[in-house]
């Protein structure tokens, strides 16, 4: 009767062990989760690594080269609030995940849409904007087009930027055009300019910007975007800390109003033109 009461116990305190080294594992890999993440890095460095391409008027180089637009506001604002400077890292869209997943920086901020496919290779933070997709035409190659229909067809050109979510959106509402991707907005524009497109499929502002500024030869078909994206940064995938900070920045910025002002400033005005030109 005692043997048993031995072994139980043994039993008794054997598990109390297994369950004190279980919680003492698994309190160190926090710590060290916590440590390895993004966060804590920039934190220890000092400096945030932003990644982004330039895209009016998300991001584009002023007169004296140096960069300005709603993603380049909100990187610096994010660095701030971090208590960090800031490294902008212009990087090609074709090969921005890449980039990220290989580190050579610590978030995307350029514009880019939550799409299913880019979650599957990085983690999104909860939309700070929607952008909605839209069209800017050329008047003669595209004379008397006013719908979406209009543009689908086997023999019209619609030209976008490589790896976009302006693909996605061409391909889904205008499947029988052709399309002519390119790796610089700017490259996508001269084709149409140029008149070797009927439109160019973009996210909103650019296709109203472009129309004015090009009014003798670019007119927007569409009354208004035809279609939606969520807007997020990106991150490597696994970094809960880095993630949970970046959706409650957001959450602090939405709130104060701050995100809403900069949106209005460089998508609703063209007071920051004078910058560029």
């Amino acid at each position: 009767m005692k043997t048993k009461w031995t072994r139980g116990r043994l039993g008794v305190v054997v598990l109390a062990m297994v369950l004190v080294a279980g919680v003492a594992y698994a309190a160190s890999v926090q710590q060290q989760l916590v440590q390895d993440s993004t966060l804590e890095q920039v934190l220890k460095r000092g400096v945030l690594r932003v990644g982004f391409s330039t895209f009016v008027p998300w991001a584009m180089a002023d007169k004296q080269g140096n960069f300005i637009g709603f993603e380049v506001d909100v990187a610096k604002r994010l660095a701030q609030d971090l208590g960090v400077k800031l490294e902008l890292v212009p990087t090609k869209w074709s090969g921005i995940i890449p980039a990220l997943l290989t580190g050579k920086f610590d978030v995307i901020i350029g514009g880019m849409g939550i799409k299913a496919e880019r979650n599957l290779k990085v983690n999104f933070s909860n939309p700070y904007y929607y952008s909605g997709m839209s069209i800017v035409a050329h008047k003669d190659v595209a004379k008397g087009f006013k719908s979406l229909e209009d543009f689908n067809r086997p023999e019209v050109v619609i030209a976008v930027r490589l790896g976009t979510t302006a693909v996605t959106a061409a391909k889904k509402y205008m499947p029988n055009a052709q399309l002519r991707q390119f790796d610089e907005e700017s490259q996508a524009l001269q084709e149409l300019l140029n008149g070797k497109a009927h439109a160019m499929v973009s996210e909103e502002p650019l296709p109203a910007f472009m129309a004015i500024k090009h009014a003798d030869k670019l007119f927007l078909p569409l009354a208004e975007s035809f279609d939606k994206a969520p807007i997020g940064l990106a991150v490597r995938k696994g970094d809960v800390d880095t993630l949970n900070f970046l959706n409650n920045w957001i959450l602090l910025v939405q709130g104060e109003g701050w995100l809403a002002e900069r949106r209005h400033y460089w998508f609703e005005t063209r007071d920051w033109e004078r910058m560029v030109e």
